[in-house]
């Protein structure tokens, strides 16, 4: 895949930025996230998340989720060391504090992969460094294709995320960005061109002042 300018590293320092991806499961947003997170030209940090959830075949543990048992989860919450949690579909998801802090203060951005309920909190906390993407399905019909291609939930479990669908997706105004996923290339592409745009924002280029200080000051 294909990169627009402005995916290379900016001189001029700034303040890291968080980008979060939210769908309804089987919209393409944990694809699209590891597609640009492991591009090396966006240089791009990926939030793992806890979960309670037990682990699919096809996962990692550690690069797709950290899984964890409940009362780990309770423990993590009760300390205040997630910056976001919520429930899904029965299961438990949070954010661990720490490193997102860390990443931010060095400079650097990292991607989410959460739902709206994750989004909400985020962006309560950290709001002047969060840009939200929203992306939908084509077609009902299609996602429910795509979950059932995936063939890793039970047909209990398809109805289950089809009916979360529609309230997910009802959501989509709460975000700056919204894509429709019918071809995942152009969504690629439109979601590289969103990171590209943000990260040339003036209020997040804290170095900006200071390089057109040093450039009125030049003699020509």
């Amino acid at each position: 895949m294909t990169e627009p300018a402005g995916s290379v590293s900016d001189p001029i320092a700034r303040r890291g930025l968080i980008l979060i991806l939210s769908s309804p499961s089987g919209a393409g947003k944990t694809t699209l996230t590891r597609a640009i997170a492991q591009d090396p030209a966006w240089a791009l940090d990926l939030s793992i998340s806890v979960t309670t959830r037990a682990r699919r075949p096809s996962e990692i543990d550690g690069r797709h989720y950290h899984f964890i048992e409940r009362e780990a989860f309770d423990d993590l919450r009760s300390r205040d060391d997630l910056l976001e949690w919520a429930e899904v579909h029965g299961n438990f998801y949070g954010t661990p504090r720490r490193p997102v802090e860390k990443v931010l203060g060095a400079g650097r951005d990292m991607i989410f992969d959460i739902d709206y309920q994750g989004t909400r909190q985020v962006r309560s906390k950290l709001a002047q460094d969060v840009v939200t993407v929203f992306i939908l399905p084509p077609s009902m019909a299609e996602l429910r294709q795509r979950l059932e291609r995936r063939a890793e939930d039970s047909a209990e479990t398809i109805e289950k995320r089809l009916s979360n669908a529609r309230t997910e997706i009802q959501r989509w105004v709460e975000y700056d960005y919204v894509l429709v996923n019918d071809d995942l290339q152009n969504a690629f592409r439109s979601l590289q061109g969103i990171l590209a745009a943000e990260r040339l924002k003036r209020a997040r280029r804290t170095g900006l002042a200071g390089f057109v200080e040093g450039l009125l000051a030049e003699t020509p």
